[in-house]
């Protein structure tokens, strides 16, 4: 299944592309939400191969899911991968400057399920995909409504 939002954001690409490549911010904010989260790689820094364990709860179950940095394109692209027993996914997300002060941002998720059980919930998804999209592009929002308030919090 995929998934495609975008946005634009009223602030530069270089601040956009910072903060969505801030991995230890993201790492704090999956803590402070109950996923538990270890760094797995030796890199010191942001690099193609950073990887993390992470154990989270969703839909009363126990998860686990291994999370690998693919690519990194400084101000352009980040590419995700995510690894667990019932499906794999891939994240994608473009940065393109549209002005000195406009950003657009692009999120495409693929998810491909491994199991059965997978398999029958994707196809829920499948069935329900005009809500699952809408959603999918309100959290873009919302993450793009809170670079835009640190971007005019960090102006003034």
């Amino acid at each position: 299944m995929k998934l495609v939002a975008r946005y634009d954001i009223e602030a530069p690409a270089a601040f956009v592309f910072a903060q969505l490549a801030d991995f230890a911010g993201w790492e704090r904010a999956a803590m402070r939400r109950g996923a538990e989260v270890m760094r797995t790689d030796t890199l010191r820094d942001t690099a193609p191969g950073m990887t993390w364990d992470t154990q989270f709860r969703y839909r009363n179950k126990d998860r686990q899911a291994t999370i690998r940095l693919e690519a990194i394109s400084p101000i352009s692209a980040l590419v995700l991968s995510s690894k667990s027993a019932p499906a794999d996914g891939v994240l994608q997300i473009d940065i393109v400057e549209l002005a000195a002060k406009r950003t657009r941002i692009s999120l495409r998720l693929e998810i491909k399920p491994n199991t059965i059980a997978a398999r029958i919930y994707v196809q829920a998804l499948r069935l329900a995909r005009s809500r699952v999209e809408r959603r999918f592009a309100q959290r873009l929002t919302q993450l793009a409504v809170g670079i835009e308030d640190r971007f005019r919090g960090g102006q003034k």
